[in-house]
């Protein structure tokens, strides 16, 4: 497979989008069959897509808003990322999974319904990169339905758009579409496999507490009493200080990790609601078991480290060409700074791969072996082999 990575921090959309496809061209071979883009929120998203668009006629182009963006170990907000892939080995597709509120078992079935109906022997492994519009909720509901309409034959990587943590707009790109209560899917189907791992680095910090209530991402009641007393309470037995009225900073360090047996699947607060509940950034089960989790900078760049070796191992042997990241925007905010080491402890680990990638509203992980679902503050690492 060819892989040629790029990034620009070109402010004008169009001309961004033609310093991509100048970049794209000075490294590929011909021209690319599929493009992965993630911008961030300040681009005129259509214009962006329409020029590179221009430039590669029969390219296949998916993405999303992001919320800060990366190449190597340099970090920045609003710059745009593009991921360029192409070769005999692999072949791609693309799906738009539309109404994802009022039914993403629908919006996944769309999705799918554009991928290979029929196995192709010279095309053994399926993946695909799926997006969708966080704001829209029902991720983890998307990548169930579309495990299902897959038969269980994909492994599956992405994340949710962002918009710089703002928490008002995000979008999806499905050729020159830009796309919001909806999600996006590359289908990969390839001759080697793609390799994807992901890991993250909290512990758990508090005794287990019971869901006795939520509402969507509305966390209602933890042991029958309001969410907020709980976070009150974990605070006060921390030492730590924790403002109702701004609880980003606290909520940053104090994430909920939901106990499904074999680990525990993050999710993080966003806000603390008049009636006494915490919004969440995903779903929180009612029934489920939960703890607060802590956790620190080496942990989190540990954590990557491990994901990138699992990444490494699926490809069964294979060099990786080309690498793909995501991580979560309350990673890098509670991180600042420390988040470069994280991205250093994934490009040590490659060796010179090359690196792209960006922070979403939440990562999306499916594939043997490895801790499946939709997650937050978790890093996922998606390696393609090399020719």
């Amino acid at each position: 497979m060819q892989c040629v990575s790029v990034f620009t921090q070109v402010v004008d959309s169009k001309a961004a989008g033609e310093e991509l496809a100048a970049r794209i061209r000075a490294g590929f071979e011909g021209a690319p069959d599929a493009i992965l883009l993630f911008a961030a929120p300040t681009y005129d998203h259509g214009a962006l897509l329409g020029s590179l668009q221009a430039a590669f006629p029969r390219c296949v182009i998916v993405g999303a808003s992001s919320a800060g963006e990366f190449v190597g170990t340099t970090v920045v907000e609003g710059a745009a990322t593009a991921l360029a892939l192409g070769g005999e080995d692999v072949k791609f597709a693309a799906g738009v999974g539309r109404n994802l509120r009022s039914d993403p078992a629908s919006a996944a079935r769309q999705i799918a319904a554009s991928f290979g109906s029929d196995p192709e022997a010279a095309f053994p492994h399926r993946a695909a990169l799926v997006l969708t519009d966080a704001l829209a909720g029902y991720t983890d509901a998307v990548v169930d339905e579309l495990t299902v309409a897959t038969g269980g034959q994909y492994r599956f990587v992405g994340g949710g758009a962002g918009d710089n943590a703002q928490f008002q707009q995000t979008r999806v790109f499905g050729g020159t579409e830009v796309l919001t209560d909806a999600a996006v899917a590359l289908e990969v189907l390839s001759q080697r496999p793609i390799g994807i791992g992901l890991s993250h680095g909290w512990v758990p910090a508090s005794e287990p507490l019971r869901v006795t209530e939520s509402d969507g991402l509305r966390l209602v009641s933890l042991n029958g009493l309001p969410a907020l007393d709980a976070f009150e309470a974990h605070a006060q037995a921390q030492g730590q200080h924790f403002d109702p009225s701004s609880p980003l900073p606290y909520f940053l360090h104090n994430v909920l990790g939901i106990d499904v047996g074999s680990g525990y699947r993050l999710r993080v607060p966003l806000a603390v609601l008049p009636d006494g509940s915490v919004h969440c950034a995903a779903e929180v089960p009612a029934g489920s078991q939960v703890r607060f989790m802590g956790s620190s900078a080496q942990s989190a760049a540990d954590a990557a480290e491990r994901a990138t070796t699992a990444a490494i191992d699926a490809l069964d042997g294979a060099q990786p060409g080309a690498a793909l990241l995501f991580d979560c925007v309350a990673t890098r905010l509670r991180l600042g700074d420390s988040f470069k080491l994280e991205l250093k402890s994934v490009v040590d680990r490659l060796g010179g791969v090359p690196l792209v990638g960006c922070n979403t509203h939440g990562q999306i992980g499916r594939a043997e072996g490895q801790f499946a679902g939709f997650h937050n503050c978790t890093a996922v690492v998606c390696l393609f082999p090399a020719e």
